[in-house]
């Protein structure tokens, strides 16, 4: 199969990276590219641009550029970039890894927005990108956004042999208003090896990066999990083309994490989780279009309207919650109170048509965290909700007592595409209203599944679609990501299960 890019030009592209990353280490400031760069060369945008948290009228911007620049956005209501509005932006520093995001007004529906790197000096600019994003649409245009999460898991990284991350293309090609990224956007725990040996004896070739060498502890190597990614030329022009929507689960940190935790884990050197999250947490919002100031406590949890039919609900399911344990009692936490209170509040006052909540982990499947603890919402035990299962039964019943309509469940994290159903007539719980969960991943990662359904809250898999065997790889086809389309005047909803190359796998049309 043909590639889109040379390997031996990602090779050098990754090295650069890695070593740009790695200098640093030397470095108080923790910055990546300047010691590389030769005195009058060129600023350079070296990771791509992004959208993200579209609000009515502004898009955020994202770049990064190899030394300390000035970030600037040019904006337009056409490809051409005629009649443009200049928008200067943050001074990119090590202090943000060179990172840089600046909130721009939207020229139209579509903006078309073109970032610069400006020498501090004023002399040189760098060679500029383009991309768009999309602000909120009108009553009478169809909605489209799309869904999934997990990228480069369980040792499978960039393959140029391949094309690379080619998912990343065949989303692009569902001209999409928005992505939501539903976690595990990196893999921070997941170190990979330049090749793999498949159970068939076919042979997976990686990119590797010195930050992808290990498990990352430091700064510099959380941060380096995310340029990895944006290596890849498929993620890059995917970025580029829509407007993302991103939340963190447990991989930007390490496998399974819950807040309190200490390590056993001998690749770990600094064991305290709570040292490792906070470094990761600084990496992810250095590297992701995500708008702090729109989250409720600075971090991930906010809502973002999207025209009169659509609002989507971001939840933060790893700060808040409880260790994970046998999950069992009366009381139990994986939102946390001040969370679930906002869940229910802010859903109760949207007026938007449909309700997207953006979850980074299943309702009730059953997702163990070795013998006898678990990791997600459900516990195994059939019966009245206990553990986690009550506070999100909580939420349920909030709802129906508040008769909010149209609340529809998004999320990945298991590996596999499937439509779960909940309803009080299967449940042991009563008072709350039924509806649809969709799960859909891995983009790139191990497939796995399927998982258990706890009983509790009524779920029943409607459609799934497991791989043959656990962790098979991208190779054979099993990666997945979701779409939701709102149609013109709002009254229907469509939910498309997809598949690697874009078709469709399952669907279901939900009413009003």
């Amino acid at each position: 199969m043909s590639s889109p890019f040379s390997r031996r030009t990602l090779l050098r592209t990754a090295a650069v990276a890695g070593s740009a990353a790695t200098a640093t280490l030397a470095l108080p400031s923790l910055g990546t590219a300047a010691p590389l760069v030769h005195r009058g060369a060129r600023p350079v945008l070296t990771h791509g641009v992004q959208a993200g948290d579209v609000l009515p009228g502004s898009g955020l911007v994202w770049t990064r550029a190899d030394r300390p620049s000035r970030m600037v956005v040019e904006i337009a209501d056409n490809p051409e970039f005629r009649r443009v509005r200049r928008i200067p932006g943050p001074v990119l520093t090590p202090d943000t890894d060179l990172t840089g995001r600046v909130r721009v007004p939207a020229a139209a529906r579509t903006t078309h927005y073109r970032v610069t790197a400006e020498d501090l000096d004023g002399r040189t600019t760098s060679e500029p990108l383009t991309g768009v994003f999309r602000t909120q649409p009108g009553g009478d245009e169809r909605v489209r956004l799309l869904w999934s999460g997990d990228v480069v898991g369980q040792g499978w990284g960039i393959n140029p042999d391949i094309g690379g991350m080619r998912i990343f293309s065949a989303m692009a090609a569902r001209d999409a208003d928005l992505f939501l990224h539903s976690g595990d956007t990196v893999y921070s725990d997941g170190p990979l090896k330049e090749t793999v040996t498949l159970p068939d004896g076919r042979t997976w070739r990686n990119v590797v990066t010195p930050e992808k060498s290990k498990v990352a502890e430091t700064l510099a190597e959380y941060r380096g999990q995310f340029a990895y990614n944006l290596l890849d030329e498929n993620v890059r022009a995917f970025a580029a083309s829509v407007a993302q929507i991103n939340q963190w689960d447990d991989h930007e940190v390490l496998n399974n994490w819950y807040p309190g935790e200490i390590l056993t884990l001998p690749e770990y050197t600094e064991k305290r989780v709570d040292v490792l999250a906070a470094r990761a947490s600084q990496a992810f919002h250095e590297w992701v279009p995500l708008d702090p100031r729109r989250a409720v406590d600075g971090r991930v949890y906010r809502r973002i309207p999207y025209g009169p039919h659509v609002e989507i609900f971001v939840l933060d399911m790893r700060t808040y919650r409880d260790s994970n344990g046998p999950n069992t009692g009366a009381d139990g936490h994986i939102l946390g109170a001040e969370q679930a209170r906002w869940l229910v509040d802010g859903l109760a006052s949207s007026r938007a048509t449909w309700k997207i909540v953006q979850a980074d982990m299943p309702l009730g499947l059953c997702v163990a965290d070795g013998q006898g603890a678990w990791e997600a919402v459900a516990n195994g035990v059939p019966g009245a909700p206990s553990g986690r299962e009550s506070e999100i039964a909580g939420v349920l019943q909030g709802l129906h007592r508040r008769e909010v309509r149209g609340v529809v469940w998004v999320t990945a994290d298991v590996h596999y595409t499937a439509a779960h159903h909940y309803s009080p007539e299967r449940a042991s719980v009563q008072d709350f209203d039924p509806f649809w969960e969709f799960v859909s991943g891995p983009l790139h990662a191990g497939a796995f599944g399927p998982g258990d359904l706890d009983p509790s809250l009524g779920p029943e898999a409607v459609f799934v679609q497991p791989p043959p065997a656990q962790n098979t790889s991208p190779l054979d086809g099993f990666q997945n990501f979701g779409e939701l389309e709102v149609a013109p005047g709002g009254r229907e909803l469509r939910a498309t299960l997809r598949g690697q190359r874009g078709e469709e796998l399952w669907a279901t049309t939900l009413t009003t």
